[in-house]
């Protein structure tokens, strides 16, 4: 109620600008006269005929969030086995070169399989775009995929096993860029619960693969050469998790919020009691039995696998419900200026 009243000379005590407050989060509550609260609700926040404000996220779960697990898991194993090339693992190194080749296979198919055409892909190598994160992307894999494969066919041929050595090393050269740039590929979108992890989404990704690629040595290669493998799971489990807290905590409640609750917080939840189970596993029993580090392999694997699948379902809910754009809006345009 603005208190003002129509006379013959117009409207007495019209204050301009005073009259419709916009309702939401931080937003002083409506009083009538004498100062008494109303009992009209405080607006909710909503769009247009209530569709959501962004073009929602139409990719297929199992296609783009297995891609990004794939490709994770491959770079990540490409410098597990370089590094186990170097120290006299070759088990192990076997293992992280055979893993890479199948992994980034893998990704790849499920990326071409949700463009749906395998020629749209070779139209993103047409150009290279540093600013664009996907044509990055593009030729990181475009780089990467042949020269896993080289390694993986030398290693099984025992053919040319000099050039081997050389693209081993190589891929183990890409694979971290190969790991991460999916991170900066969801960050650079507008939905909100990937856009706000930006800073740390990245070290996300780079953990989440170190932990699948750890996994995959220890189910592989024999205790006495999973080392490094170990070592992979448990730096990468810290990281991980570190990470994905600092994030949480960084977005504030409300766009944290589907990585909390629903399809993706339950994703969530169970990537961290993986991994944390997986992690001291590998590290109290993994170099004493080989059916404890294979179970501990399972465990972080299936753990990597959910955080890219909880991170993808998370983006899906937060580009679907307009409060999640629409609030952190509003709180920054109220925050004071200077």
């Amino acid at each position: 109620m603005s208190g003002s009243e129509v006379t013959r000379a117009g409207l007495r005590g019209h204050r301009p600008g005073r009259e419709a407050a916009v309702g939401g989060d931080g937003q002083r509550p409506r009083r009538g006269r004498g100062g008494e609260p109303t009992v009209v609700p405080a607006a909710q926040p909503t769009s247009y005929y209530g569709l959501p404000v962004l073009n929602q996220v139409v990719w297929s779960a199992t296609d783009i969030a297995g891609y990004l697990f794939c490709g994770g898991l491959a770079g990540a194993s490409s410098v597990l086995a370089a590094g186990a090339e170097l120290t006299g693992r070759p088990a192990l190194a076997r293992a992280g070169k055979l893993t890479a080749l199948g992994a980034i296979s893998a990704s790849v198919v499920a990326l071409v399989h949700d463009l749906g055409r395998p020629s749209r892909f070779l139209y993103m190598l047409r150009v290279f775009k540093p600013t664009s994160p996907m044509s990055v992307g593009s030729w990181l894999l475009a780089t990467y995929g042949p020269l896993a494969g080289v390694a993986a066919a030398t290693e099984l041929t025992g053919r040319y096993p000099g050039i081997g050595r050389v693209a081993t090393r190589l891929a183990a050269l890409v694979g971290p860029g190969v790991a991460a740039y999916t991170a900066v590929l969801l960050t650079d979108t507008a939905v909100p619960a990937w856009h706000e992890g930006y800073r740390e989404m990245p070290f996300v990704f780079v953990g989440s693969a170190a932990v699948a690629a750890g996994g995959a040595g220890l189910l592989a290669a024999p205790a006495h050469q999973a080392g490094p493998a170990r070592n992979a799971a448990l730096l990468g489990a810290v990281l991980e998790l570190a990470a994905t807290e600092r994030m949480r905590r960084r977005m504030g409640e409300l766009v944290a919020e589907p990585y909390q609750q629903g399809r993706s917080g339950r994703l969530m939840r169970a990537a961290k009691v993986l991994t944390l189970a997986g992690a001291l596993g590998a590290a109290v029993f993994g170099g004493r039995s080989r059916a404890a580090a294979a179970l501990a392999g399972v465990a972080l694997l299936a753990g990597s696998a959910c955080t890219r699948f909880g991170v993808f379902h998370a983006g899906r809910a937060s580009a679907a419900d307009p409060k999640y754009t629409v609030v952190p809006q509003r709180a920054r345009l109220n925050q004071p200026k200077g």
